[in-house]
């Protein structure tokens, strides 16, 4: 029953972040409907990738797998938005308050604590990403609602640092904990394995490099407003 929960839960998420995110960037409908498409096609590659149990911390190529699924969408988000204005203007073109309150989501990561009552997941890793995301997706709306009015410049650096610190954190915690895997430190029953098969591995493999992306770009905005360039 949690599997069938978290995958109607999960899907919905994915799916409505990329149509949110896609229709907050000032884009034409082309543009608009090539990303979806794209990001979809993403979603199923690393769907397909877990189904195949190509991301398990015991097969040989499961770790280097897993990682460039996470860290390909962040490497070409950078060099997009580094090399070409146009995506820059894109990605800085989305508004604050729309980017703190889409980690509303989150919340979800109530779901690492139930799956570690399961008995499958086990070590640091549920605690620390279940209560990370569980604090950055409630405090989300109120300080979506500070970034509205102008007001807590502080609290949003704060909140947005620590939303990121969380994703990271997560990511070394389950990279520590797989078992199997040749870069195994912390030895805990279960450790991450949950999270390297569906529904839950679409987590680490679609929603962290979203959010970390939507993480940095918040830090984009907040840099520029100290130089006095509005939201």
């Amino acid at each position: 029953m949690l599997d069938f929960i978290g995958t109607t839960v999960l899907v919905a998420a994915i799916i409505f972040s990329i149509n949110a995110l896609t229709g907050a960037m000032p884009i034409n409908s082309s543009q608009r409907i090539a990303l979806s498409i794209g990001a979809g096609l993403w979603t199923g590659l690393a769907a397909a990738l877990s189904g195949a149990n190509l991301l398990l911390g015991s097969n040989p190529i499961g770790p280097p797998t897993i990682g460039t699924v996470i860290t390909l969408p962040l490497i070409a988000a950078a060099v997009a938005a580094w090399i070409s204005p146009s995506v820059r203007a894109t990605l800085l073109g989305m508004p604050m308050p729309f980017l703190i309150g889409l980690n509303v989501w989150r919340v979800a990561g109530g779901f690492f604590l139930l799956l570690a009552a399961e008995g499958r997941l086990a070590g640091p890793f549920p605690t620390s990403a279940g209560w990370g995301d569980i604090i950055t997706g409630v405090l989300a709306l109120p300080v979506a609602w500070l970034a509205l009015r102008g007001q807590g410049s502080a609290l949003v650096w704060t909140w947005n640092a620590f939303g990121m610190l969380d994703l990271v954190a997560a990511l070394a915690f389950g990279i520590m904990s797989a078992n199997g895997s040749p870069l195994q430190i912390i030895h805990a029953g279960e450790g991450s394995e949950a999270v390297q098969v569906l529904p839950w591995s679409l987590i680490p493999t679609v929603l962290v490099p979203m959010y970390l992306i939507v993480h940095g770009i918040i830090f984009a905005k907040l840099a520029q407003n100290g130089k006095g360039v509005p939201a």
